[in-house]
């Protein structure tokens, strides 16, 4: 926009919360009912907000990198999450007051007591630590926690420990966990009750699907599967080009042990992810060199397991080519995610890209960076872009049977080795009679891994035993009735199971993060507050300003609104008894990037004048000009002075 933000209020979270409950970006559900912890409403401003962000990232993505956009439902079978590792590995870490019942997140609870007792320290040496402003309802529930930030001073030995503990804090199993609790004597902040060890919970909603309820299953905690499901679909609507990339978006659900923090952890929020579809042996990008100059923040995970936070900076692709930031895809995706994300309003200096340590990656991932945002929250996870690896087609593949591969003609024949199992038909079928076709199909669905360790097996017991779902009791396979040996072929064409790099944009996170990057007070006064949201992502872009409700300004006030419909731009009429001061304050909480004030001078010459929301710098022409420069500005993102060059400078 046009300039700095001039203020000398400094951040207040309490007063940003309370404009954005205020003028109803949002709310917390079933309000009137006494709400549900980690469940909101979305109001006029935050929906609008909402879209701007969705359309910017289907234009930033979807359209400049050819993407195929799918909508998958939100109920999923047991089966496919079964098979994806969810049912058994999504889990987070709980633990509970022995009396009181009382239900904590492990690592939330570890991470609080360090930070209170580090701040207890900090203040017992007479160092000065930043207070958090917080509403009063998040200052009742935080009283209790408070009692642990009391002035002692701890040993630089265990200070030490304790940073060097909160370094590594997202990487910790749950015994790990249940170890620190004891090690550090940590319990219920509340009531100084016994903490049991920590156990895990799975965060998916179950459900049912149909009358009877014996179809079991989830609400999607990710939109990824169904993209990965219709894997052979998308291929083929791609003309079997590779590589190619779809994208999905919509609502996912995880049942948070204990939400808290407003928007950054909640039950039900909506989700942008992409899966590029990419060779294995071929992870380059063809439009790396347009970000390789890029220069970026990343905490990797070396310097993590060390105990620093200790940012490096340094161009992508000087990360990829040290091998820091896995291949070239991967990084081209970490640029354009730290694009999109300046773009739509986060603050370059507050974001940084994480890579998740050994003991934290999940199960399916090979490498993995978080775009984090500082927020007064601390560092907040908002995107992840994670190389899935070909976990997730392999295992589908495994589970159903079918073929999820890209077959690529090959120039020349080349000669590959890989295990191949042959079934001897004529006694396999006496063998297992019924169950024939399914102890088959479990066999020939073997990945090349499996296959070699049960060739192992076979070769050294002369037999294999096996469990088969649907078969009761195990099923033991002999040198008789199988065989698994390492071959020679000749291959024309070319099967690979495709790795999948994946980014995954947390929208509300996303969201909410921008709020405190682009929230301030205009001068001295913490009344006046000011949203500078880009003009691109703003729920309405113009306020338009009747300086008095007099009947001759009406016809000009008509045909703006008119001209404005017409463009397509959001706009506001605001024709109140207020002074135009006070209109144009009330839309500064809101977001609006632009003013326009119709005055007497308007009815004479249809001029207007056209206010810029940050540094009200105004400028006056005609409705045709200060409309083009509001377009330009908005939609095409080119500077004030440059949008504004042909309009005249207007000083009131």
């Amino acid at each position: 926009m046009a300039g700095a933000k001039e203020t000398n209020v400094p951040f207040s979270r309490e007063s940003l919360e309370q404009l954005l409950k205020r003028r109803f970006f949002y709310a917390p559900s079933f309000e009137i009912y006494g709400g549900v912890a980690g469940l909101f409403d979305f109001g006029p401003p935050g929906c609008a907000f909402q879209n701007n962000i969705i359309d910017a990232w289907r234009k930033h993505f979807i359209l400049e990198e050819d993407m195929l956009e799918v909508e998958a439902t939100m109920l999923t079978p047991y089966e496919v999450f079964k098979t994806s590792g969810h049912v058994d590995r999504f889990s987070d870490w709980m633990c509970k007051d022995l009396k009181s019942g009382e239900i904590f997140r492990a690592d939330h609870l570890v991470e609080e007591v360090l930070e209170s007792r580090l701040k207890g320290d900090k203040l017992a040496r007479g160092e000065n630590i930043k207070d958090e402003e917080e509403d009063d309802e998040n200052k009742k529930k935080r009283k209790k926690k408070v009692k642990e930030i009391k002035h002692v001073k701890l040993d630089d030995k265990v200070v030490e420990e304790y940073e060097n503990v909160l370094a590594q804090i997202d990487g910790y199993s749950g015994p790990e966990l249940g170890e620190l609790i004891t090690k550090f004597e940590i319990t219920n902040p509340g009531t100084g009750g016994k903490l049991e060890p920590p156990v895990e919970f799975n965060l998916m909603f179950d459900t049912a699907i149909g009358p009877s309820g014996n179809l079991k299953a989830y609400l999607r905690p990710e939109t990824a599967q169904g993209q990965f499901l219709n894997f052979s679909k998308l291929l083929e609507f791609n003309n079997d080009k590779m590589p190619f990339a779809s994208a999905s978006i919509g609502k996912s659900f995880r049942n948070e042990i204990a939400p808290r923090a407003g928007l950054l952890r909640v039950r039900e929020f909506l989700m942008a992810e992409i899966e590029h579809f990419v060779d294995p042996e071929d992870k380059s990008h063809a439009k790396f060199d347009a970000v390789k100059d890029l220069k970026l923040k990343f905490l990797p995970k070396g310097v993590q397991e060390s105990g620093s936070n200790e940012l490096i900076e340094k161009t992508i692709g000087e990360a990829v080519g040290s091998g820091m930031v896995d291949n070239e895809t991967l990084g081209y995706f970490i640029a354009r995610i730290y694009l999109f994300l300046t773009k739509i309003g986060t603050d370059p200096s507050r974001l940084r890209f994480r890579q998740h340590m050994s003991n934290e990656m999940a199960h399916y991932a090979s490498d993995c960076w978080d775009a984090e945002l500082e927020t007064s929250y601390g560092w907040i996870e908002c995107v992840g872009c994670a190389d899935r690896s070909a976990y997730d087609l392999s295992v589908h593949a495994a589970r159903t049977g079918e073929k999820l591969v890209v077959r690529q003609p090959l120039a020349e024949p080349r000669v590959v080795e890989k295990f191949e199992i042959e079934i001897a038909k004529k006694k396999f079928g006496p063998r297992f009679r019924k169950d024939a076709g399914v102890v088959e199909k479990w066999l020939v669905s073997r990945t090349q891994c499996e296959l070699e360790d049960l060739g192992k097996e076979l070769k050294k017991d002369g037999k294999i035993n096996v469990q088969i779902k649907g078969i009761e009791g195990n099923i033991e396979l002999d040198s008789d009735l199988i065989s698994i040996e390492k071959v020679k072929r000749t291959e024309h064409i070319r099967e690979y199971i495709p790795n999948v790099i994946e980014p995954s944009f947390g929208i509300g996170r996303i969201l909410y993060s921008i709020f405190e990057h682009q929230f301030w007070a205009r001068g001295d006064d913490a009344e006046r507050g000011v949203l500078s949201l880009p003009p691109i992502v703003a729920p309405t872009k113009v306020l338009l300003v009747p300086l008095s409700n007099s009947v001759e300004l009406q016809p000009i006030v008509k045909k703006v609104s008119n001209v404005l419909r017409k463009e397509k731009i959001p706009f506001k009429v605001d024709d109140s008894s207020a002074s135009i001061g006070k209109r144009y304050a009330r839309n500064d909480e809101l977001g609006t990037p632009f003013g326009i004030t119709i005055d007497f001078e308007s009815v004479k010459d249809e001029s207007v004048t056209l206010r810029e929301r940050d540094s009200t710098k105004q400028v006056r022409g005609s409705v045709k000009d200060v409309i083009d420069a509001i377009k330009e500005i908005t939609y095409s993102e080119v500077s004030w002075d440059e949008g504004t060059s042909k309009l005249e400078v207007f000083e009131s």
